[in-house]
């Protein structure tokens, strides 16, 4: 757990596009979304039913999830070879549908990239005004400290609360999302959180929306739960043309390629409960895979 109120001098992110480089992606620009395995979901569903048929790539590494117990530098060499690869693949701009990687290496994939890369904490830190917050994140995020610099570098004088989940992900992925077991990691982790009166809870993965049922049950009524997946993809639907088509209920898959690391038709098959239909998933390989990372 990492409790923060002094001010860091860090900015969290390199801005290294103008405001107007990010508005010139043409209305068919293909993007480029990545995780660890299916929290991603969770942004490329919302994009999807914003801006359905969107041309966009999702890579789920599943072969390495979770990737919030890893080392700082395995996260950034992820980081470096998932770009790398979505870039190859004709991507125009990067969406970090993670909160690891945004939080580590988020310079990284913007150096790969030579395209905007848009991340989860800095779309949801522009939105949020309480004064009292909580993060619940993957032990690495919380560790990085990566949410506490991006809010105040919006808010001065926040009290931050961040605790690291780590049964969280492997749950998520196991959907597993009512367990007795589960119920009680997530009291624990929400303990110091409710014990500092906070008034905002940010879903600081990309996995754990999947679990607010079980965490609305668990904090009082008057506590928001935030899930930065709205930001990003309202920040990413800025940098295209405006689309007057209403919202869909469902995701339009119909020209999104996804694919992952690891066994192909399981993540077939996971993918179907989040997005309301199985899609076609191919699997690829990535450089550090055989090395372990």
């Amino acid at each position: 757990m990492t409790l923060s109120s002094s001010t860091d001098p860090r900015s969290h992110s390199l801005h290294r596009f103008s405001t107007a480089e990010l508005h010139a992606l043409g209305s068919q620009a293909r993007l480029g979304l990545f995780d660890s395995g299916l929290g991603g979901l969770t942004v490329l569903r919302r994009l999807l039913c914003r801006r359905p048929g969107h041309p966009c790539i999702y890579v789920g590494d599943t072969a390495r999830v979770p990737y919030g117990v890893r080392s700082r530098q395995e996260i950034r060499t992820i980081a470096s070879e998932v770009v790398s690869w979505l870039r190859s693949q004709g991507a125009e701009a990067i969406v970090m549908a993670c909160n690891t990687t945004n939080a580590l290496a988020l310079d990284v994939a913007q150096s790969e990239a030579g395209v905007p890369v848009l991340g989860l904490i800095d779309a949801v830190a522009r939105q949020i005004h309480q004064r009292r917050v909580g993060v619940l994140a993957t032990t690495a995020t919380a560790a990085s400290g990566a949410y506490a610099r991006a809010l105040r570098a919006q808010h001065e004088g926040m009290h931050i609360v961040e605790v690291g989940c780590p049964v969280f992900v492997p749950a998520v992925e196991r959907h597993e999302l009512d367990s007795p077991a589960l119920r009680r990691a997530a009291e624990e982790y929400l303990e110091p959180l409710l014990e500092a009166q906070v008034e905002t809870i940010v879903l600081g993965c990309s996995h754990f929306p999947l679990l607010q049922p079980l965490l609305r049950q668990l904090v009082p009524s008057d506590v928001q739960l935030i899930d930065p997946a709205d930001s990003l993809v309202s920040l990413v639907l800025s940098m295209l043309p405006t689309d007057q088509r209403p919202v869909a209920i469902h995701p339009d898959l119909s020209a999104c390629e996804v694919v992952c690391t690891g066994d192909a038709s399981a993540f077939s098959r996971s993918a179907g409960r989040w997005l309301g239909c199985a899609p076609e998933v191919s699997a690829i390989s990535l450089q550090s895979e055989a090395q372990g990372l």
